[in-house]
Formats: structure tokens, C-alpha cells, sequence
């Protein structure tokens, strides 16, 4: 019986930690998110093709495969 008190400076202890932790308040379901984020990353090979100079047929092939990608 002497690890009564330990057990509730742990349970104490990780309600503190549960309340630090960040959760996910976008309201979006995860099939959203994950649109939202191909979109993202979409929009960031866009644009970092085009700082290279990159020619427009490598910006449609990996749209192309973005778009299968969000299909499954």
C-alpha cells in the first residue's frame, strides 16, 4: 500500500500533460486535410519548379501524380 500516493502524483501528473498537448481544432475530416495538404504541396513544387526555371511538362507530371495519389 505504500504506492497509493505515487499512483495519484502519476495520474495528476498526466492529466497536467494531457492538457499541454496540441489537438487538431481545423475541423476537417482527414480525408479534407489530406486534400487540403496535396494542394499544399502542389502549390510548393509549383513554385519551387519555377525558381529553378523548370519547363511546364514537369509541372503537369507531378500534378498528374498528385492527382492519382488523392484518387486511392
Amino acid at each position: 500500500m505504500t504506492r497509493g500516493n505515487q499512483r495519484e502524483r502519476d495520474r495528476e501528473r498526466a492529466a497536467a500533460r494531457a492538457k499541454q498537448t496540441k489537438q487538431r481544432d481545423d475541423g476537417l475530416t482527414p480525408d479534407q486535410r489530406r486534400e487540403r495538404d496535396a494542394k499544399a504541396l502542389q502549390e510548393k513544387t509549383a513554385r519551387k519548379m519555377g525558381e529553378q526555371g523548370g519547363t511546364s511538362s514537369g509541372q503537369s507530371s507531378s500534378s498528374s501524380s498528385s492527382s492519382q495519389t488523392t484518387k486511392k
